[in-house]
């Protein structure tokens, strides 16, 4: 505001001490083509009938000898030197003035000088300061009123969002951000961190739950593996110690197995081997893994057919996604009775691309599907197989790592489990012509 006020007050000054300028210089061409037409006896009578005029912008006038002696004309002055001075005279009702003059020599002897006053221009240059000191003191006291509200709204808004916070500190997980109806930016703001508790609220809920579930799963196997020692302990011979130790080592190498897959899954959900993804020939990967498990699989008694779409490509981790593919096969072999056909098929078609294993065998309910993907979870007819419940879990987070999902379906009969990927989002799965 104080910079707009200089620059205005500066440019209305100089324009009109311009246009003051441009009046005293008219005014002295007029008497100067006078004097030339009609002489100095002309000049002097119009000087004096100028002078008698009480107009409020009248002109002062003087005509000057060498000596600095005035001539005729009533300006009150000393003899200014050539061109446009501000002068000073003696005003006879306000004593000394300033004023804008022009002087011009009309012969050796003879100087003329028009004056007129500032006063004018300074009641202006007043009004005008004036007016911007009253603007610049209004702005200021509505700044510092706004500030004082909006620093106020700034603190009410920020001291709720620390009161959450502290609560949550505390220990209050459940809480959340207020939201009022506003939905401004802090709103805006108290969502997203409430989306934020809300995961770190499911994250934690599922720490318990695992740290639940690894005690559980863990109990089991290592009371037995202390009750074989027991035995092994008070065995005298040698050679009856031996399947105890074999035995032993058995079962301690499922609970590695079973830290092992946990650290995978940890690992897969942190994200941390999205910045490994490559190019990955899908087609290559699904043949692969056709020929890997075709011979097992009909040794149990079971089919395993394919329908393989070529030149399938995607980004991402080739380890992961062949490890959750196999998961997949490996459930379909251990759940489904003898007779069983398992297809392996693969599809890039529309926005989706589509790696699927499905059976008819048995198939499971629509209220266990939901719950398949969960830690440590296994339904009641596989609780006497193999395993500890993490496979369909590290497919889920595999499916996640990629951009996509994991989907269980009926397949009237059997279970359909489907890897679904978008195919349009860079970086994820997609469907391109690869060369042969």
């Amino acid at each position: 505001m104080a910079l707009l006020g200089v620059v205005v007050f500066w440019a209305m000054h100089v324009a009109f001490t311009r246009q003051l300028d441009a009046t005293v210089a008219d005014e002295v061409q007029t008497l100067v083509a006078e004097y030339r037409s009609d002489g100095g006896s002309e000049l002097a009578d119009a000087i004096a009938q100028r002078e008698l005029s009480r107009s409020p912008g009248r002109l002062l006038y003087a005509v000057f000898a060498p000596n600095g002696r005035r001539i005729y004309g009533s300006l009150k002055t000393s003899r200014p030197s050539l061109g446009v001075h501000d002068i000073a005279f003696n005003d006879p009702s306000e004593g000394a003035d300033a004023a804008r003059a022009l002087a011009i020599d009309l012969s050796p002897n003879e100087r003329l000088v028009v004056a007129a006053d500032r006063e004018w221009i300074e009641q202006i240059d007043q009004t005008i300061l004036i007016v911007f000191a009253m603007g610049f003191l209004a702005v200021c006291l509505l700044g510092f009123a706004g500030a004082l509200l909006f620093g106020s709204y700034l603190q009410r808004r920020l001291r709720s969002i620390s009161d959450g916070a502290v609560a949550i500190i505390g220990g209050d997980i459940r809480g959340r951000m207020p939201v009022g109806p506003r939905q401004d930016e802090f709103d805006q703001l108290a969502i997203t961190l409430n989306r934020m508790l809300e995961r770190i609220e499911g994250l934690l809920k599922n720490l318990r739950q695992v740290s639940t579930d690894i005690a559980h799963d863990l109990r089991s196997p290592l009371t037995r593996l202390r009750n074989r020692l027991e035995q092994g302990s008070s065995a005298t011979e040698t050679q009856n110690c031996q399947p105890l130790i074999e035995e032993a080592i058995t079962r301690v190498d499922d609970v590695l197995a079973l830290f092992s897959s946990i650290l995978r899954l940890s690992e897969v959900e942190s994200g941390e081997t999205r910045r490994f993804f490559a190019p990955v020939d899908l087609s290559a990967l699904a043949h692969d893994l056709f020929e890997s498990y075709a011979p097992p699989i009909r040794d149990s008694g079971r089919t395993l057919i394919s329908s393989i779409e070529p030149h399938v490509t995607i980004a991402g981790d080739r380890e992961l996604i062949g490890q959750a593919c196999a998961n997949l096969l490996e459930n379909a072999q251990l759940h489904t009775p003898p007779g069983t056909i398992i297809r392996l098929s693969l599809v890039a078609a529309g926005q989706h691309v589509c790696l699927q294993v499905n059976d008819n065998g048995p198939g499971v309910g629509k209220a266990d599907r939901g719950r398949m993907i969960e830690r440590f979870k296994r339904l009641d007819a596989s609780r006497n197989t193999p395993g500890h419940g993490l496979g369909l879990s590290l497919a889920n987070a595999v499916a996640a790592l990629h951009g996509g999902r994991l989907l269980f379906r009926d397949s009237q009969p059997g279970l359909s489990a489907t890897f679904e990927f978008p195919a349009s989002t860079p970086g994820r799965l997609s469907h391109s012509d690869a060369p042969e």
